[in-house]
């Protein structure tokens, strides 16, 4: 089976994200009940959340940050609550629609800029801090090594990211996903090994000045997702 490009793979999640799956999305982060397996997925990511904020300043004061990949905005609006200055950028503008409507009135010191487009247009900016929780999951390692390269040309502190771990279950899932009718799948998620991860990104000239550091595994259902960090060296 031929390996799609980034771009091709972004243009399927970008279709997928803001027709397909639409309505389960906008109930998985919300509180309405959901299903057991679903249930999960909701405990995982809230858990895979609390993570990748422990990692950023408790006082974001005076902080730029990018949430690249926003979705309906959680990390974005809990970092402006820190008195971060966030830029959450979105594929899709239904998902972005939703994470304006539930954006609290009073973030204090904080703000949430939210916007429909790419995460690497230039007029974004520069950054202290760049997350991405679960934007890159479908991605395989070499793409993934890019785009974090490509993140650290804007960052002046550290880049936050999640993958999807090669584990067992995770390559039988994906094994699976590939014999549904085109018609039924999401975006094939590209299991990825972590040593590749590092090799890869130790022999990328965009970060030579960065080193890998704090990583963690968050597997609760059937969520499972690491976290990695990378900061200036």
């Amino acid at each position: 089976m031929p390996t799609l490009t980034y771009e091709q793979r972004r243009g399927q999640l970008e279709t997928y994200f803001d027709r397909t799956a639409v309505d389960a999305w906008s109930r998985l982060t919300s509180d309405a009940p959901v299903g057991r397996i679903r249930a999960t997925v909701r405990a995982g990511r809230n858990q895979m959340r609390a993570t990748l904020l422990d990692w950023l300043p408790a006082d974001l004061s005076g902080r730029r940050v990018l949430d690249a990949g926003c979705g309906t905005g959680a990390l974005a609006i809990e970092a402006a609550r820190r008195g971060a200055q966030v830029v959450a950028i979105d594929l899709s503008p239904t998902l972005v629609g939703l994470a304006r409507e539930r954006t609290p009135h009073d973030l204090g010191q904080g703000s949430v800029t939210f916007l429909v487009g790419d995460m690497f247009d230039p007029m974004l900016g520069g950054f202290d801090h760049i997350v991405s929780m679960d934007s890159l999951i479908h991605y395989e390692a070499r793409d993934i090594v890019r785009v974090i390269a490509g993140f650290a040309a804007r960052a002046e502190s550290s880049v936050l990211l999640t993958f999807a771990p090669k584990t067992p279950l995770l390559a039988a899932m994906h094994a699976v996903g590939r014999l549904l009718p085109r018609g039924d799948r999401a975006p094939a998620i590209e299991p990825v090994r972590e040593a590749t991860l590092r090799r890869l990104a130790a022999d990328e000239p965009g970060l030579a000045h960065w080193q890998s550091q704090r990583t963690a595994r968050v597997s609760r259902g059937f969520y499972i997702s690491q976290a990695l960090e990378f900061a200036r060296a």
